[in-house]
């Protein structure tokens, strides 16, 4: 009982932090409206990306070049043969546009080897099958490895990140050299699925813990 009280006391937590930043909004002229998105383009996209046998299922080994839908497997997958479909993509894409959520806040902690990174940018960068309204979103880990990545910040828009499917980048350099492997970065293996109902998303942090020799 204690556990499910702890459980739900993070969530409520998480929905006033939500709405006291302005992310989520009741309505009026400032109310922030999620980034059009087409589902039946997204999941077409997400299909022509990485079900590279065309069988209709992004699964197995294409999953592991997948490191959103993977991410997401859970949301997605919908009728639990372990894959991806375009049917089940566009419903989570539907599903995201029914939640009206316009913006939500973000935190990320980072971690190498155990020990939390500081100094380094985390970019989540939208899936190209998103289409061009979901904009990307950064931020820099202080001395705990904590970020707090947003869209850049225009005039009364709130910040923070859209709903969507996201490839994660973690970068960090010093006198022009590159000091996280490229597996988090350029060739990153990283993904993650931003949603109110998303893995981690309840727990209001989303954790990286990366290697590196």
């Amino acid at each position: 009982m204690s556990q499910r009280i702890a459980s739900l006391s993070v969530l409520l937590v998480m929905v006033a932090v939500v709405i006291g930043s302005g992310c989520l909004w009741g309505g009026g002229p400032s109310r922030v409206h999620p980034p059009s998105i087409s589902a039946s383009a997204a999941a077409s996209g997400a299909m022509d990306q990485y079900d590279t046998d065309k069988d209709g299922v992004v699964k197995g080994p294409e999953l592991d070049k997948a490191p959103s839908l993977k991410a997401a497997i859970k949301q997605l997958d919908t009728n639990g043969d372990g894959g991806v479909s375009a049917d089940e993509v566009s419903a989570r894409v539907k599903a995201w546009q029914d939640s009206k959520v316009g913006k939500m806040s973000l935190s990320c902690m980072v971690k190498v080897n155990g020990r939390p990174l500081s100094g380094a940018k985390v970019t989540f960068e939208p899936e190209k099958f998103l289409g061009t309204e979901v904009k990307a979103c950064s931020g820099t880990t202080d001395a705990n490895g904590i970020a707090n990545p947003s869209v850049p910040v225009e005039g009364d828009d709130p910040g923070g990140a859209a709903c969507g499917l996201y490839l994660v980048r973690v970068s960090k350099q010093e006198g022009g050299k590159e000091l996280i492997p490229a597996k988090y970065n350029t060739q990153t293996t990283l993904g993650k699925e931003l949603a109110l109902d998303a893995a981690e998303m309840q727990e209001g942090m989303l954790h990286f813990e990366l290697t590196s020799p």
